[in-house]
């Protein structure tokens, strides 16, 4: 990227936070996180946080993008439902919030792991993962480098390890059409 984007993550839990962090730092120069939005510990559901506050944070996006450089990544599980599922609720929430829905061009992610982010950690681990299982959390939210590195590698490479989760597919094309474009 040639000028500086000014990133603003919206998610659920930390372990979110920190994956999507260090991938950004991977990508390297011109990407800076300026702002992180998190549920609350203790305070309801993450994904219900996500969905309320999408609506206000792509509002926000929309009135700085042509001032400044912007993107909007939103991090959410699809937990039982399918990516597509959480995809559209998320969608659904933006234009109950007065807004409406993404537009091709705008720098606005939407990264959904089916079932979790475990899922995309268990892969990038070298298993070969499904997106109904339940795996195992990480000791450490920051104990998520190594996998960064391994996705951002692939990514360089242009093709992830066979048979790769659908959901992380669709993350590194959304992240290449909206965020590195």
């Amino acid at each position: 990227m040639s000028r500086n984007v000014n990133i603003v993550i919206l998610c659920e839990d930390r372990q979110h936070e920190a994956f999507a962090r260090r991938f950004l730092r991977q990508a390297g120069q011109g990407l800076r996180v300026q702002r992180v939005e998190i549920s609350p510990r203790g305070r309801g559901s993450g994904e219900q946080f996500v969905r309320a506050r999408f609506a206000k944070e792509l509002a926000y996006y929309r009135s700085r993008q042509h001032r400044v450089g912007q993107a909007l990544i939103v991090v959410i599980d699809a937990d039982r439902g399918s990516s597509a599922e959480r995809r559209e609720q998320v969608e659904g929430a933006a234009v109950e919030g007065g807004q409406e829905q993404r537009r091709a061009d705008e720098r606005v992610a939407l990264f959904v792991p089916a079932r979790n982010i475990e899922t995309w950690l268990a892969y990038l681990d070298g298993q070969t993962v499904n997106e109904s299982d339940t795996y195992p959390r990480l000791q450490s939210e920051r104990d998520c480098q190594r996998h960064v590195e391994r996705l951002y590698e692939m990514c360089q490479q242009g093709a992830l390890r066979q048979p790769a989760p659908s959901a992380l597919e669709a993350a590194c094309n959304e992240y290449r059409l909206r965020i590195q474009a």
